[in-house]
């Protein structure tokens, strides 16, 4: 049976829209299946003005037994076996004769009791119960209370429609009653519509200017997208933000087409699509990669007959751009090379001084980064790059459009003649902003923005700040996002330890805490971007657990071990081979250290596993050096073999001391050497969880 809910309020902001949606369906389910029901075919809609639930429920839950007890079988029960008074007493209380009572076996001994069938609550019963409580429990960025009432939500609540099997749920939220009523667009068609399911609910939204799923209104913005560009053979410049920003900003997407003087293509594309995105959520319309002398907006209508969307759009964006082409002549008038003995002026942190003292900082970052990569060639260029990167903070242009920091300093860098190696790693060293956002391209951006990020990690970690819960101001997740892809994407053989020593040093005194504990720190924050990038990657927690065990010092061998422990995880062999590495495990566990000496090897077997050994040792660890590790691993199941006839044959807990302790020494070189690997007890096989 279908049941159906429209929280409307008044406008929300889209990123709350989408927060608000997601938490409504997960805990709707939640509180259904907690009461008995099964929310099948859930689905989550909405706008910036409507909050929409539609799924599938049973019609109740289902009448249950119970057993109620009464009074202790001996105290109900006389000697002679007649029922006492007690027995009649409690029979009596529940409506039914003695004779109905049974002897009911508890942990605490014998009672007597009766069985009896338990009706189950209807669904709108339920419904009503929880709904208020669930609509009260959604959480947002920022709430408000209006009027005398105490209730906070993201907005004003209009009304509320809610539906089981088309009849309305009678629920009640400050004030306000449920039925069976929603309304059309807000402007320009505010009629009061009755519905009774969700498609006569569809439908008259759809007829009254509301497309209430945002798959279809998306659809149309791009159908809306192709049909306005399909002339000039142009296409959108790429901002999938902003698209879905507008996409729940609006209940009716309406996309219209303007215009704006040639003259302001003399601008750059990123200042143009800047100017149109931040000032009027405007989209810019390219071809390849130029910008064309017009702009495409998102309106919420049904039409603009009378042209005043476009006209509106375009007389503000004139202005904006005559803004952006003033700043961008100014700017030009001072080289970069000037504004930055500036920088000592600009406090980049007050415990860790100025960007002055920042750019210092990265001049020896990103000449320590390329010697230890080997791109020596690349030093000069970067170490210039370096102390130019953060002049554009000084521009009129990055005072308005802060967004343009990085891209900015680069393009304005390239129009002041500096080679392409330093404007190219000055305009791409923020990226990547998010995961979404890609790497640098250039390898002089990559090392720019790494040394960057790594300064930062260190410094503000360093003055013992801590992330709590989802506040993070200095972006240090961010941070060591970028770190980890930028190693990973580009497969930079760099150790983590040594450059986090190495920008320790560079801040003298200004920490607070020992360079171990800001390393412990700086690891930290990187461990938990590595498990968030393998899990988007479709790696199991056991893997990642098994293959982040020998240390993260480089993450591209970390890449590498999991690569190889996936790969093999399929071999037929390796969940025998896994077993016995934990039976290994086990047994030295607790066991005090002690020195291998080869001539106490007696047995055939013990000899034959110590010279399997050093084979595979020798093999395995030239492999690791250079990164095999899927090589190292095949290598390394050799030791499988002796391994079984050294546990079938040989008593590794023998009753002579000496024997015993030589022997585990012996599992102990073998266990030390499969560390190296990934710690194989991590791994677990579906037949350890039945």
């Amino acid at each position: 049976m279908e049941f159906l809910l429209e929280i409307m309020t008044e406008e929300l902001p889209s990123a709350h829209v989408m927060a608000a949606l997601a938490q409504l369906g997960e805990r709707f389910s939640q509180e259904m299946k907690t009461s008995g029901l099964e929310a099948s075919g859930l689905r989550v809609l909405g706008t910036c003005r409507r909050l929409v639930l539609v799924a599938d429920l049973g019609a109740g839950q289902p009448d249950q037994e119970e057993i109620v007890t009464g009074p202790p079988r001996s105290a109900g029960i006389a000697s002679d076996g007649s029922f006492t008074q007690a027995a009649f007493g409690f029979a009596r209380s529940h409506g039914v004769s003695v004779e109905e009572l049974q002897v009911v076996k508890t942990a605490r001994g014998e009672y007597l009791g009766l069985k009896r069938l338990k009706k189950g609550k209807s669904t709108p019963e339920i419904l009503m119960n929880k709904l208020p409580a669930l609509v009260a429990s959604l959480s947002f960025p920022k709430t408000m209370r209006w009027a005398d009432k105490s209730f906070r939500f993201s907005r004003p609540i209009k009304g509320l429609l809610c539906l089981f099997d088309q009849q309305v749920v009678r629920i009640s939220l400050e004030g306000l009653m449920s039925s069976n009523k929603t309304s059309g667009h807000f402007i320009h068609s505010p009629l009061k519509l009755a519905v009774s399911n969700y498609q006569e609910y569809y439908q008259a939204l759809k007829d009254n200017f509301v497309l209430v799923d945002p798959a279809e209104r998306k659809q149309r913005i791009l159908d809306q997208f192709y049909e306005k560009l399909t002339g000039l053979k142009a296409h959108v410049y790429p901002d999938d933000r902003l698209l879905e920003r507008l996409l729940w900003n609006v209940e009716y997407p309406l996309v219209v087409m303007g215009s704006f003087p040639d003259s302001y293509l003399s601008l750059p594309l990123e200042v143009l699509s800047t100017a149109m995105r931040e000032g009027q959520q405007l989209f810019s319309v390219v071809k390849g990669k130029k910008q064309l002398p017009y702009f495409l907006g998102i309106a919420d209508a049904p039409s603009d007959p009378k042209n005043y969307i476009v006209s509106g759009n375009e007389r503000v964006l004139k202005a904006r751009l005559e803004d952006a082409r003033f700043f961008w002549e100014n700017d030009l008038k001072i080289s970069l090379s000037e504004r930055v003995n500036q920088l000592s002026e600009v406090v980049f942190q007050e415990k860790l001084g100025s960007y002055g003292d920042k750019v210092t900082r990265l001049q020896e970052l990103v000449s320590y980064i390329s010697e230890r990569l080997g791109w020596r060639n690349l030093k000069k260029d970067l170490i210039e790059a370096a102390r130019l990167s953060k002049a554009d903070l000084l521009t009129e242009m990055v005072r308005e459009f802060p967004e343009l920091q990085g891209k900015i300093g680069g393009i304005y860098a390239e129009r002041q003649g500096w080679p392409e190696t330093v404007s190219r790693a000055i305009y791409e060293h923020y990226q990547p902003e998010s995961w979404e956002d890609p790497v640098p391209d250039s390898t002089g951006g990559a090392i720019l923005s790494m040394a960057d990020r790594i300064d930062t990690m260190v410094g503000i970690s360093g003055t013992g700040y801590n992330i709590s819960g989802s506040s993070d101001p200095y972006g240090l997740r961010r941070s060591a996002l970028g770190v980890v892809r930028i190693i990973l994407d580009k497969k930079f053989h760099l150790s983590l330890r040594r450059l986090i020593d190495k920008s320790v040093s560079l801040f003298k005194k200004k920490l607070t805490l020992t360079e171990e504990q800001v390393k412990a720190a700086c690891l930290g924050l990187i461990e938990g971007r590595v498990r968030f990038i393998f899990e988007k990657k479709g790696y199991s927690y056991d893997l990642i657990n098994a293959a982040l065990a020998p240390g993260l010092d480089y993450l591209d061998f970390t890449e590498a071990r999991i690569k190889a422990l996936s790969s093999l995880k399929a071999s037929r062999n390796f969940e025998q081979f896994i077993l016995m590495v934990k039976r290994v495990k086990n047994i030295l566990k607790d066991v005090p250290k002690a020195k291998l000496d080869p001539t106490r090897l007696t047995e055939k077997e013990e000899k034959e596993l110590y010279s399997a050994l050093n084979i595979v040792k020798k093999n395995a660890e030239e492999m690791m050096a250079r990164g095999d590790f899927a090589g190292a691993q095949k290598i390394i199941f050799r030791l499988q073999s002796p391994l079984n006839n050294f546990f079938d044959r040989v008593l590794v807990m023998a009753e002579d001391k000496k024997i015993r302790n030589n022997r585990l020494a012996l599992l102990a070189q073998v266990q030390s050497l499969i560390d190296k690997l990934a710690d194989y007890s991590q791994i677990v096989f579906s037949s350890e969880n039945s």
